[in-house]
Order: C-alpha cells, then structure tokens, then sequence
C-alpha cells in the first residue's frame, strides 16, 4: 500500500470516528462544560490575545483538533493540559456549543 493510500485511509477512519462524538454533541451541556475556555478564549469564544477565536467554529473541525492536542499529535502544553480530562462526549459538547456562536470578522 503506498504511503498516500495508507493517509487516505487514516483520514476516513478519523472521519468515522468523530461523526458519532459530533452527532451527540449538546450545545446547552458544552454552555455548562466551556469555563475553562474563557481565560483563553473568550467569554463568547471570540479570541483573546494571541488565542484564536473558537466560535462558529465547525463541529467537525473543533474535534478533530481537540483530539489531536489530547493525542500530542499537536504540540500544546496548555491545550493538552486542559483536554486530558475531557471525555469524547465533553468535547463534542463544547463543538455544538461553539458552533452555534458567532464569529465576529
């Protein structure tokens, strides 16, 4: 199997994996679940600082991210420190909530 089949196959099963957490997602569990996100990010998710903006972020995106700094695959102390406690429902939770904030451009 040649190195880009073996990515494009990664892929497909992270897709599937994630699509479940996402389904089961509950912006107003996420509301509840989002204090530690404020320091950092914002009361409406809207940034602060040199930290992104994380509302109306994309579900799928969000955890796909969140997943990578609680693997190391990205490379966040502070991150992983947070998502470390954080189950697969928790972060899927503070997707749907995040999403359904607005980003201010």
């Amino acid at each position: 199997m040649s190195r880009f089949s073996v990515v494009q196959l990664i892929a497909v099963c992270a897709v599937l994996a994630i699509g479940p957490a996402i389904a089961g997602g509950n912006s107003d569990a996420g509301r509840e679940k989002a204090s530690q996100c404020v320091s950092c990010h914002g009361v409406e998710g809207e940034g602060v600082g040199e930290n992104p903006p994380i509302a109306g972020q994309d579900p799928k995106d969000f955890v796909s991210v969140m997943r990578a700094y609680k693997t190391g695959e990205i490379e966040a102390p502070m991150m992983a420190m947070f998502v470390q406690g954080l189950s697969d429902e928790d972060i899927a939770d503070l997707a749907a909530y995040y999403a359904s904030l607005s980003r201010e451009e």
